[in-house]
């Protein structure tokens, strides 16, 4: 048995001059044979990602849309979780989550976000990908962090993807990993 997925292609955008501009282009990009339309999660000039993804998943068939990433600082974990449980249901299960600490300076700044340092922010991504498995898992759920509590709130909706596809940057990744195992830096 293979367990080797098939290669695939994705793309990352980030203008939409129009709605029939950006439902065009998803359509290109399906039919040119790319598996995936990428956004990424940023305050600039490009469009939100949430309903952007949607709109170029409504305009297809088969192309798989995500992020890349959503900063979790943007948002709570528990409206991430159903945004993205939303998207994958009514894209029939084409939607991929991806989710970082956050690093754009100049995002929080114009923002008016306190840049913390990647300590608190690794920590507080990792309370939020246990929160949005909870959710994901479509069940009565609590959590109590240093950084997020939960009481009593019921996953919904589901997810179509059983498990649902979720990501963490892997530099963030790699540096959550350091973190945990002791290996902080005088900046965190």
């Amino acid at each position: 048995m293979n367990k080797h997925r098939p290669l695939r292609f994705g793309v990352q955008e980030h203008r939409a001059h129009s709605a029939k501009q950006w439902r065009e282009r998803a359509r290109a990009l399906e039919s040119i044979g790319f598996s995936t339309l990428y956004l990424p999660d940023h305050l600039s000039d490009q469009p939100g990602p949430i309903a952007a993804l949607m709109a170029a998943a409504d305009a297809t068939t088969t192309l798989r849309v995500g992020s890349l990433v959503f900063d979790n600082d943007y948002r709570h974990p528990v409206v991430l979780a159903k945004e993205a449980a939303t998207i994958d249901l009514l894209s029939d299960g084409r939607f991929e989550l991806g989710v970082g600490a956050g690093w754009l300076v100049s995002d929080y700044d114009q923002a008016g976000i306190p840049y913390e340092s990647a300590g608190t922010r690794i920590e507080r991504l990792e309370e939020a990908v246990q929160i949005i498995k909870k959710f994901f898992a479509g069940v009565e759920f609590s959590f109590t962090g240093k950084h997020y509590t939960i009481k009593g709130l019921e996953g919904a909706p589901s997810p179509v993807q059983k498990p649902a596809r979720l990501c963490c940057w892997e530099a963030e990744a790699v540096a959550c990993c350091a973190w945990r195992r002791g290996r902080r830096t005088s900046s965190t």
